[in-house]
């Protein structure tokens, strides 16, 4: 097997937020998955509603700082990116089917900015747990980049899961209990509501 950079920069690396994202999913029979598509609260929604997904984590990954906290990564000066991490059953949902819904939820042709975020926290990755999913994310980066057919590059990396540090609790699963106005939007299975993520 031949080593990517990003694989021998970990392998020599004392720093922990450096290091593969060793966690076990809740489940034997789950996998994970780590995506980062702009601010992870509507994100993690996203996920949420997804039959399939047992469970959603948003937190900070990629970065160079060990234990991050969410000011210090909108500082920008610890290359974190916020990120939501999956745990799914590849029999309901299979990977390709997260790659579908992370292509969907964000504009992959922006770099570090999605709508009025902007920011490396914010940039768009892919970050993988084996080298089956990054296969396949890399095959769907190229599908993506031919539907979009036009002069606009897709800036989504695509990356070897990094340790995952959990957001604070308060970031957990935010609109769903209802944001900064307490106005709760629907996590339920099937669920296509329109994600508000400020209001």
């Amino acid at each position: 097997m031949i080593k990517t950079s990003d694989d021998q920069e970990t392998s020599k690396s004392t720093n922990p937020a450096l290091e593969p994202d060793l966690d076990a999913p809740v489940d034997p029979n789950l996998e994970l998955a780590q995506f980062a598509a702009g601010c992870f609260w509507g994100v993690e929604l996203t996920f949420q509603r997804l039959e399939g997904v047992v469970k959603t984590e948003v937190g900070y990954s990629q970065g160079n700082i060990h234990d991050p906290n969410y000011e210090l990564v909108c500082t920008g000066s610890t290359n974190h990116a916020e990120v939501i991490r999956i745990h799914f059953d590849p029999i309901v949902c299979p990977y390709t089917t997260l790659l579908d819904v992370f292509w969907g939820k964000h504009d992959p042709t922006t770099l570090n900015r999605q709508e009025n975020d902007v920011g490396t926290q914010y940039r768009s990755g892919i970050y993988y747990y084996n080298e089956t999913q990054a296969k396949l994310a890399r095959e769907s980066l190229e599908a993506k980049q031919k539907e979009i057919n036009n002069n606009n590059k897709i800036v989504t990396e695509i990356l070897r899961a990094k340790t995952f540090y959990r957001a604070e609790e308060y970031h957990q699963q935010y609109l769903e209990k209802g944001g900064g106005n307490g106005s709760k939007q629907s996590a339920s299975k099937g669920c296509n509501d329109p994600i508000r993520c400020y209001g």
